[in-house]
């Protein structure tokens, strides 16, 4: 039973060598660069979304903080993409691997504080001793406020990772019950179908919302730091 709960979180591999990296560069295909004069409907929706999206990102940023538009829109188009992509049946979902989130959020946090540091020093230094703190609290801010800025790529990991794995996990489950009432009860097998389809419905919503949270919370840092 475990065996089988777990076994789509599992790094998929064909002939003993592993497709992850496959997988990963797949959604990249979703995204075809117009080529054309007169776009078609999907791309033109595909363009209007990117900007949306941009524009509302983008609307707390300076000069300096708008450089990382590309960066921020192929990060949010990237984990959207994935996460929905992993809700087919029999796919994998990369982004439930806390490896892969800690590879994304790592990165973007260090460059955002290597940033900061480099254009803000005093301001970007300021943070870790909040104005008017009495003497002998300065040591203990010190120490808390370095541990919660060390936190903030661990909590941007965690964070996607828990909310797509537990998704996956209760679709698995409700399913399972599912066809586990067929032969005892249709009435509550048609109930227990019903839920299915309404959490993952959700479940698209989520694997959407997270994509965003993610990229907001970098342009957020991002924004403290330019």
């Amino acid at each position: 039973m475990n065996e089988n709960l777990f076994a789509s979180f599992a790094a998929p591999s064909m002939m003993g060598l592993p497709i992850v990296v496959l997988i990963v560069m797949f959604p990249s295909i979703l995204f075809p660069t117009p080529s054309r004069l007169i776009n078609n409907r999907l791309i033109s929706i595909q363009q209007w979304l990117i900007q949306l999206t941009s524009k509302q990102m983008l609307a707390i940023h300076n000069q300096k903080g708008r450089t990382w538009a590309l960066m921020l829109m192929s990060l949010i188009l990237f984990i959207g993409s994935t996460n929905l992509l992993g809700l087919l049946p029999h796919s994998f979902t990369p982004t439930t691997q806390l490896s892969m989130n800690l590879g994304m959020a790592i990165p973007l946090w260090a460059g955002t504080v290597i940033t900061g540091l480099r254009y803000k020093t005093k301001a970007s230094l300021a943070h870790f001793l909040p104005q008017g703190t009495p003497l002998p609290l300065i040591p203990m801010l010190v120490v808390i406020e370095t541990i919660s800025l060390f936190i903030q790529p661990m909590a941007l990991a965690v964070r996607l990772t828990a909310n797509i794995t537990a998704g996956h996990l209760l679709i698995h489950l409700i399913g399972g019950a599912t066809l586990a009432l067929i032969n005892i009860s249709a009435t509550t097998a048609f109930i227990t179908f019903i839920i299915l389809i309404l959490l993952t419905i959700l479940e698209f919503a989520v694997a959407l919302i997270q994509a965003y949270v993610f990229t907001l919370l970098v342009s957020l840092y991002l924004h403290d730091n330019t």
